[in-house]
């Protein structure tokens, strides 16, 4: 399961980043890790973007980001 396909309100555990190079470096940066926990807060209207928190702060993620994210 990806981060992209995971219902608003539930919490996962960050197991795998999808992609390469400078793509999974700014996921990375962003603080999204193996093994840290995101929370799924809203997502917009149209499904673009992503709202989430992690690591005690929140972040928007595009559709096409959150599906390199796999999680459980």
């Amino acid at each position: 399961m990806n981060l992209k396909e995971t219902k608003i309100g539930s919490t996962v555990t960050v197991v795998k980043l999808n992609g390469e190079g400078a793509v999974k470096r700014r996921i990375m940066d962003m603080g999204i890790t193996k093994g840290v926990k995101v929370t799924v807060r809203k997502v917009a209207p149209l499904g673009d973007p992503i709202e989430v928190t992690v690591r005690g702060y929140e972040l928007s993620l595009r559709k096409a980001d959150a599906e390199n994210i796999e999680v459980k």
